[in-house]
């Protein structure tokens, strides 16, 4: 008997140096994928040497792909076999399962469903902030024991469009700020980032966490 059901997704995150974001694509597509979403970012390391020299911040494209989650191991050992995340600064990638799917072209809608995965061992904290905080918000979190973050530019093509992430709209002018942080530093690292940015203060940000399913390429 067939099962009636909408299939669950997830959404695979791809953070690789400015320039690879186009090949990430063309594998996610060899597999199975049907598109994507390109951002562009820029990687923080916590290092006084590389901060002395100004090579501590580097451009980034952050991948975003939608699969359904039975094919997201696939997916993401054929990115891992091609890009090699174990080796140092090829790339991070990561999942994180949908609550709910709207408005994707060819994928069914998706209902809202509980928590669901696998324990991961992370989180991703994001945090919209207006343009010039995202700093700020890499010092808290690095106060509370993260070891960085990857800032996401926010503006749409134009300066009166906006964008979209989770189903939100991140309206011109603002910066998304992405951290990975291990389960037992996320509260620090969240209470750090609402206390220094005031974030319960409105207009002041937008702060929320979704647990990681399974990673590539992160380093303790």
């Amino acid at each position: 008997m067939e099962s009636n059901m909408a299939p669950e997704y997830d959404l695979l995150w791809v953070i690789v140096n400015y320039g690879l974001g186009s090949k990430v694509l063309k594998v996610a597509r060899d597999n199975g994928v049907r598109g994507g979403t390109i951002f562009f970012g820029k990687g923080t390391v916590d290092n006084y040497w590389l901060k002395l020299l100004a090579l501590n911040d580097v451009r980034k494209e952050i991948v975003l792909l939608i699969t359904e989650t039975s094919q997201e191991r696939q997916i993401l050992e054929a990115l891992n076999k091609k890009f090699q995340f174990e080796k140092p600064n090829h790339g991070i990638a990561f999942s994180t399962s949908i609550a709910k799917l709207l408005g994707a072209r060819g994928l069914a809608d998706q209902k809202t469903v509980e928590a669901r995965g696998e324990n991961g061992m992370y989180n991703a904290i994001f945090t919209i902030v207006e343009k010039g905080n995202a700093e700020a918000v890499i010092d808290a979190a690095v106060a509370a024991g993260s070891k960085g973050g990857t800032i996401i530019n926010a503006r749409g093509a134009g300066i009166h469009e906006t964008s979209k992430l989770f189903s939100m709209t991140i309206e011109p002018e603002k910066d998304i700020v992405m951290i990975l942080a291990k389960e037992e530093l996320t509260s620090g690292i969240v209470q750090s980032i609402r206390e220094k940015l005031k974030i319960d203060e409105p207009g002041k940000g937008i702060l929320f966490v979704q647990q990681i399913k399974a990673t590539y390429g992160l380093v303790d």
